[in-house]
């Protein structure tokens, strides 16, 4: 398995959170020098009007009408790797998760090499889409029509619905309605298993996905009904280590009362979780890593531990989608970011009516400098990981504050905001934009600050161990 760019999903509907809002959470797991930085384009009808891969073969024409749309990208591929945000009607987008389809499918149905990929699915379809239904229909037509370069699951979300797309093959694909009242989450394999063609409402797929099972021999009909992974998705060895313990950590995070064998791939697909969920418990589920058990690599200071955890060092961000659409889409759509390695990071609102974010989140190289904000989270998580025992728990309660006040400035900001943004649409937009700026370099200073504190900690702690003391 190909593990540079392995990913975490976590997907819950509006049933199942406390507060009646959607979301969609992913893990960025790819190289720790790879740079994130926050980007935000304009509505235009002078749009780019061809994509031409950066780092791969892929291109395709474009419409020059596109809407504008925020993006969390490589710092050193402009307009590349979008990973998530919302365009400006607020519908919301996170690509990609790595999945992987079995050599038996890729014999009959190979990737394309010049097909759609991770860094490229974004930019492509998040500019011209308006809701989450279309965006998999836009993403689907193109899957089809220029093939995959390899294997993913994409959402979309928007005021109504969240919809999860599974790639197969190089031109195969399944995409499902989340269900209201439950939760999903999936870790490098593909997920679904049931598709009902005749039910549109909640199922999309390429238009001969059970056909063309049947004819290579990938399913067999008299053997019961059609199961997407069994049919086309991978299953081999590294998953019982690598993917099967995050599913079943979640799931066991968020439903105590079920129990299932993190051995067996039959975990279901969809899940209910004990209680309500809230925006904090995802957070925590991103930060998991088996705490506190004899499979937690930190505690026990073991890189060698098979169970892969949810949240490692080289994740380069990680990001919330979350839909409120009982509010105005500019407050209601809100996308939780943390740079670097979660456990070990902050999560900050990034909210969908701002134009601009603070010049350190613009910038990054694959080398660490003072300025870029990615680097400054991830000097933090750098030296915690130095002696996480003695290091991570003063980084833990330091953003754990500053969460907990952003989340409290958060619903003062809002409410006032929609106090005023009926009759002073201006003043509540420059408003937003202010406590956007103010968060975002509030958490710079008080990570400046904890990388300070941590280098005098390390001084003093690599002082009592070489001292050599004399007199």
């Amino acid at each position: 398995m190909n593990v540079n760019e392995a990913c975490t999903t976590i997907m819950v509907g509006s049933g199942m959170m406390a507060d009646g809002s959607m979301v969609y959470g992913r893990s960025d797991d790819s190289n720790a020098v790879k740079a994130t930085k926050l980007a935000v384009y304009g509505d235009t009808d002078e749009g780019p009007e061809e994509f031409v891969a950066l780092d791969g073969p892929f291109r395709m024409k474009l419409p020059r009408r596109r809407l504008g749309f925020s993006a969390l990208e490589r710092a050193d591929l402009p307009y590349h790797w979008g990973e998530a945000g919302f365009n400006t009607l607020g519908v919301g987008m996170s690509g990609t998760e790595t999945i992987f389809s079995s050599e038996k499918v890729l014999a009959l149905d190979p990737y394309v090499e010049d097909g759609i990929g991770e860094n490229s699915v974004i930019q492509i379809v998040l500019p011209y889409i308006s809701s989450a239904r279309e965006g998999v229909k836009r993403l689907g037509a193109l899957i089809e029509e220029k093939g995959s370069a390899e294997g993913f699951g994409v959402a979309f979300m928007d005021s109504k619905e969240t919809w999860y797309l599974e790639n197969a093959g190089g031109h195969r694909w399944l995409a499902r309605r989340m269900t209201k009242d439950m939760y999903f989450v999936s870790g490098n394999q593909s997920r679904y298993r049931e598709y009902n063609p005749k039910d549109s409402q909640n199922f999309l797929a390429s238009k001969d996905l059970v056909e063309f099972a049947v004819a290579g021999g990938l399913y067999d009909p008299s053997k019961g009904d059609f199961d997407f992974h069994e049919a086309y998705s991978l299953e081999s060895e590294n998953d019982r280590t690598y993917n099967y313990p995050r599913v079943w950590g979640l799931q066991k995070m968020f439903t105590p009362s079920v129990k299932t064998d993190v051995r067996k791939n039959a975990f279901p697909v969809y899940q209910k979780a004990d209680r309500p969920l809230t925006i904090s418990d995802i957070r925590e589920a991103f930060r998991f890593h088996y705490d506190g058990t004899s499979h937690d690599p930190y505690l026990h200071s073991n890189p060698k531990e098979p169970y892969r955890p949810v949240s490692i060092f080289r994740t380069i961000n990680t990001h919330i989608l979350q839909v409120r659409p009982w509010l105005p889409k500019e407050i209601g759509c809100l996308d939780y970011m943390a740079e670097g390695m979660a456990d070990l990071s902050v999560f900050l609102p990034l909210y969908q009516g701002v134009t601009s974010y603070p010049h350190p989140y613009t910038v990054g190289t694959k080398h660490s400098d003072p300025v870029s904000a990615y680097w400054r989270f991830r000097k933090v998580s750098a030296l915690g990981m130095v002696d996480y025992n003695a290091y991570a728990p003063l980084i833990k309660k330091t953003y754990a504050d500053l969460e907990a006040e952003n989340d409290l400035r958060q619903k003062e900001m809002e409410e006032e905001y929609l106090a005023i943004c009926g009759s002073r649409p201006i003043a509540a937009r420059e408003m937003l934009q202010d406590f956007s700026d103010k968060v975002l370099k509030r958490a710079l200073a008080v990570t400046d600050g904890l990388i300070e504190e941590l280098f005098t900690r390390l001084t003093r702690d690599v002082q009592a161990e070489y001292l050599f003391h004399g007199a």
